[in-house]
């Protein structure tokens, strides 16, 4: 086992003549038995990213390594790793146990007997033994992609690649296959490269995601760093649902404003944007407050314009203004109705500023209570 490395790697076609660039010097490093998920829009190159460690796609510049050994330059079957499609591809005239034998029959002079009984203990660990005899048209999505799955582990691979292997299943199912993946590949420690456009996903799974935006790697870090130390604007508005608010000010001095409200800043905000003159305050939904007293500090009178229950919690839209809109989050047992009047309250603490021009953070909020320490590394 090994780290997995990509050094400045970049992916680049062409398009009558000119350069399209689908991966721009990329660079992480994923260790030994840590489930890193490549999360972003589409079209944003992850699953680019993902097929060139596959050996799938050439590599146009820089260099994937397995530790110290050089992998870009090898042929896909020598790469030792299992890539799980998310049309799972499975042999449609095999039975579960001939396409989970396949591969290794292919790859390995394993005898036959061995072969048999590594795919049996496979599939009595995913929960398939009984369906070995079947063909995948007799199987459910949630079994065809446990038989996907399989094929996989029955290889003993260095790495394991997922491009999207829930995105074909119902939410329940989704939900589950979430929770049975991470117990197995924590119960395999295989490091794992998994590939999706869902934030839930990724904020659930990963040890740690990377988040990706026009082929440009936008930040790599565990799910609640990602959440609460956004690198960037994109990153702040990818990550969460309901999304960031965002408003765009103008810097004057220790005061933000805009031509609907305006916002005293502390020292340590003020100094965070000096030299900038133009900002984007952020703040995530459940950190806006409706409060009954207006005397407090940044409280602003909105009217409610939609509600969305969603049973432990409600999506308020708020107003104020003209074109102003923002969201807020509150209990699921507070009673909110369209059409009235809310006192909202956006605490400093919980703001974050970026700069307008470039998008870059200048200020995170505070997370003095917060343990957002790095995880324990897995024995």
């Amino acid at each position: 086992m090994a780290d997995l490395t990509l050094d400045h790697v970049s992916k680049f076609f062409d398009d009558g003549g000119s350069k399209v660039v689908a991966v721009d010097d990329a660079s992480v490093t994923i260790e030994d038995g840590e489930f890193l998920v490549l999360v972003g829009p589409s079209g944003c190159g992850k699953s680019t990213t993902l097929r060139m460690i596959a050996g799938l796609e050439t590599v146009s510049e820089g260099q994937i390594r397995l530790g110290d050994e050089r992998m870009d330059n090898r042929p896909p079957r020598d790469r030792d790793i299992a890539m799980v499609f998310q049309s799972y591809a499975l042999y449609p005239h095999m039975s579960v146990r001939g396409n989970m034998r396949f591969g290794l029959e292919e790859s390995t002079d394993m005898a036959d007997a061995d072969i048999d009984a590594v795919v049996e203990e496979t599939a009595d660990m995913l929960g398939i033994a009984d369906l070995l005899d079947r063909k995948p048209g007799e199987l459910s999505g949630g079994q065809q992609q446990r038989v996907a799955l399989g094929r996989a582990i029955v290889r003993d691979p260095e790495v394991f690649l997922m491009d999207e292997p829930l995105s074909n299943l119902d939410a329940k199912l989704r939900s589950q296959m979430r929770t049975e993946l991470q117990r197995l590949q924590e119960e395999l420690g295989v490091t794992t490269v998994y590939v999706t456009h869902d934030q839930t996903e990724a904020m659930t799974m990963g040890d740690r995601i990377a988040i990706l935006n026009d082929g440009e790697l936008q930040q790599v870090a565990t799910p609640l760093e990602a959440y609460h130390r956004p690198a960037n604007r994109f990153v702040a508005g990818f990550i969460g649902e309901p999304s960031m608010n965002f408003f765009e000010m103008e810097v004057h001095g220790d005061t933000l404003a805009n031509d609907t409200f305006t916002y005293d800043l502390s020292p340590r905000s003020k100094e965070a944007v000096e030299g900038t003159s133009r900002v984007t305050l952020g703040i995530r939904p459940e950190d806006v407050e409706l409060v009954s007293d207006d005397e407090l500090d940044h409280t602003y009178e909105t009217s409610v314009d939609v509600v969305e229950p969603m049973g432990n919690e409600n999506a308020v839209y708020l107003e104020f203004g003209t074109e102003r809109r923002f969201v807020a989050t509150v209990g699921g047992m507070r009673r909110v109705e369209a059409g009235q009047s809310a006192v909202a309250r956006l605490p400093e603490e919980a703001i974050h500023l970026f700069d307008a021009a470039t998008g870059e953070a200048l200020q995170n909020r505070s997370l003095e209570s917060a343990d957002l320490a790095e995880p324990e590394p897995r024995a």
